[in-house]
């Protein structure tokens, strides 16, 4: 249909009746945008900056509002050797010479480097476990990144999916998965048990290297998913031109691919800090007090001494580090935003078919191609990949199949007679089935229009955006604690009002609420750095043939960034399904439990059927994240 047979169909241009009607509905986008803008800064009031404010109210409530954290930060048990400096500032010849002091310790011998002590204090190895876990993340989720985004395999967009569903998987579930699994009665020992080895004592040796496989059981995956899309996202003609010029593969590699690569390792990395710096579940259930962090021991001081104002000292310092990293990672992504996307490297076979080996003249050759070094490599990382990824859920579904005596579908009876016969005020499976569906879908509703609208604030010009962006930022940088704790103080029991009324969220609107503001930042961090790499000409263009800033915005922008909507929505369904912190608190009756929080409660009395109702969760779960890709890969391709 041409230009003038939209008109008034007499073969003229557009008619008053259109032009009034294009107004309207400028007019119309316009109201629902502005509408966007103050529900969504309205629900980061209430839901976010209410409740940490309540918690951060409390470090400041002594006589003298200071108090609270100088003791802490000149307590050696909190900052370790940092207390002297903390304590003295000023003596700055005096701290100079105990750091050469400490240099002119270190000797270098046959055996290794050994260095004098160095006490870290409890922020210290807060961060110490955490550049550990970092580590261990990127150096286990990148070769993943590199088979997904090099190799054509059978089922490799399912692998794909999957390697997001570790990522929402209740921390508690996964700590008695990796119980379960390299526990003194676990599959692990009991596999050794097979070929003649004796237990092995994994947990109680050594639980530091337990709790940082644990966390990269966690991130990665995330590691994997950022650096993936980056490798896929490689020019690769550039690669091309390095070889033709005469660059090595390897040279290749390093001066052209890895450069394009570094910003998603670095995003991963950086998100990994974070997350693992405020690791809690974890921690708790593997190593106790005696690997305390800072998110632990805030717990403990919380529910066993009812330390409120160290609690929250603690707990605003430890905001303050994870803001400091967040407001770096934010920098350095703006950096990066310049880049170009490309097409990515083409994906070579990673298996070869039988009937080539058996057709082809050439077998030896392609037996010796099947067998190079690289596909032995990566063989030997699917190894490692299988034990530390299934070795976990495998045990956990074992344990909902077994009762010690042998195989048994009791547990799993027990979870049907509990939904047939439980009363009201007990767990069922059904109902946390339903609420984790409902919550993760309402999430995802409200999650990607709040981002959406953070996202374009952030992209604005402005020296204020790189704050604004960080405030926005700050899910990432508070823990599910102070989270917790401030909903409970704030909405949960209620907020006074004049006329003696009272303010209260409860049930499923404040749990789709608290899974929207956590969830919220992860749209941004895929929306925003699309929207900021959009060329302005294109918007330009639309302007200048009449469209509006909001029509040129919703026809030009927001169908450019549509990749990055659509993986924001995963990542919100994701954190709906999995988020465990602050439903277990907000969850009251059968309208708004969830399968985390289920498992929780199963978990807490009845081992067994916890494991069945943790098997249940990562089934439902899977089964989601396969729909959710294969939907989001059908409009990515439009």
């Amino acid at each position: 249909m041409s230009r003038g047979e939209r008109g008034d169909g007499t073969g003229g241009g557009p008619s008053a009746d259109d032009g009034k009607r294009a107004v309207s509905t400028d007019r119309a986008l316009r109201g629902l945008a502005v509408a966007a803008t103050v529900v969504t800064a309205f629900v980061l009031l209430l839901v976010l900056y209410f409740p940490v404010g309540l918690v951060f109210a409390e470090a400041f409530g002594g006589a003298r509002p200071f108090d609270s954290f100088v003791t802490t930060l000149t307590d050696p048990f909190y900052t370790g050797v940092l207390a002297e400096v903390f304590a003295r500032p000023l003596a700055v010849g005096y701290h100079v010479d105990n750091v050469l002091s400490w240099f002119g310790g270190v000797s270098v011998g046959l055996d290794g480097i050994d260095t004098p002590p160095l006490r870290k204090g409890l922020f210290g190895f807060t961060a110490y476990q955490a550049a550990l876990s970092t580590v261990a993340s990127v150096a286990i989720g990148l070769p993943g990144a590199y088979v997904l985004a090099n190799f054509e395999f059978r089922g490799r967009r399912t692998l794909r999916s999957l390697t997001i569903v570790p990522f929402v998987l209740p921390g508690i579930m996964v700590a008695s998965g990796f119980y379960a699994a390299f526990g003194p009665t676990g599959l692990l020992n009991d596999t050794l048990a097979l070929v003649g080895v004796g237990p092995q004592q994994l947990i109680e040796t050594n639980p530091l290297f337990v709790v940082i496989l644990a966390h990269a059981f966690y991130n990665a995956p995330l590691v994997t998913r950022v650096a993936t899309a980056a490798w896929e996202s490689v020019d690769y003609r550039a690669v091309e031109t390095a070889r033709s010029l005469g660059a090595s593969r390897r040279r290749a590699f390093r001066d052209v691919v890895l450069p394009q690569l570094r910003p998603a390792i670095a995003t991963g990395a950086l998100l990994t800090f974070l997350f693992t710096f405020l690791t809690f579940p974890i921690v708790l259930a593997i190593g106790g007090l005696e690997l305390a962090t800072v998110e632990v021991w805030v717990y403990h001081r919380l529910t066993e001494t009812l330390a409120f104002e160290e609690a929250a000292t603690l707990a605003v310092l430890e905001t303050v580090i994870s803001l400091g990293v967040t407001y770096a990672y934010l920098r350095y992504e703006s950096a990066q935003r310049a880049a170009s996307p490309g097409d990515g490297p083409p994906r070579e076979p990673l298996f070869g078919r039988a009937s080539d080996v058996a057709g082809s003249p050439a077998v030896g050759s392609r037996l010796a191609g099947l067998l190079d070094g690289r596909r032995l490599a990566i063989a030997g990382y699917a190894v490692v990949v299988f034990v530390l990824f299934v070795g976990p859920l495998a045990a956990m579904v074992l344990e909902g199949f077994t009762d010690g005596s042998g195989f048994t579908l009791r547990h799993y009876e027990f979870l049907l007679q509990r939904q047939a016969t439980g009363a009201s005020f007990q767990t069922k499976p059904l109902p946390a089935i339903r609420n984790s569906l409902l919550f993760a879908v309402a999430t995802v509703a409200v999650a990607v229009p709040m981002g959406l609208v953070v996202s374009v604030a952030s992209t604005g010009e402005g020296r204020w955006r790189s704050l604004l962006e960080t405030a926005t930022m700050l899910p990432f940088a508070v823990s599910g604690i102070v989270f917790g704790i401030g909903l409970l103080r704030g909405l949960v029991f209620g907020v006074s009002l004049a006329g003696g009324w009272r303010f209260v969220i409860t049930g499923g609107v404040a749990i789709v609420a608290a899974h929207a503001v956590a969830a919220y930042p992860f749209v941004v961090r895929n929306v925003a750095p699309q929207l900021a790499g959009i060329d302005h000409r294109l918007v330009e263009s639309a302007r200048s043939l009449g469209a509006s800033r909001v029509r040129a915005f919703l026809d030009v922008e927001l169908r450019l960034a549509a990749t990055g909507l659509v993986a924001g929505a995963a990542f919100a369904f994701a954190i709906s399904i999995g988020e465990f912190d602050s439903t277990v608190i907000l969850a009251s009756d059968a309208g708004s439990y969830t399968m985390p929080v289920a498992v929780e409660r199963y978990l807490g009395r009845r081992f067994g059927p916890a494991m069945a109702m943790g098997t249940v969760l990562l089934v439902v779960t899977a089964a989601s994240f396969v729909v959710v890709d294969r939907l989001g890969g059908r409009v990515e391709r439009g």
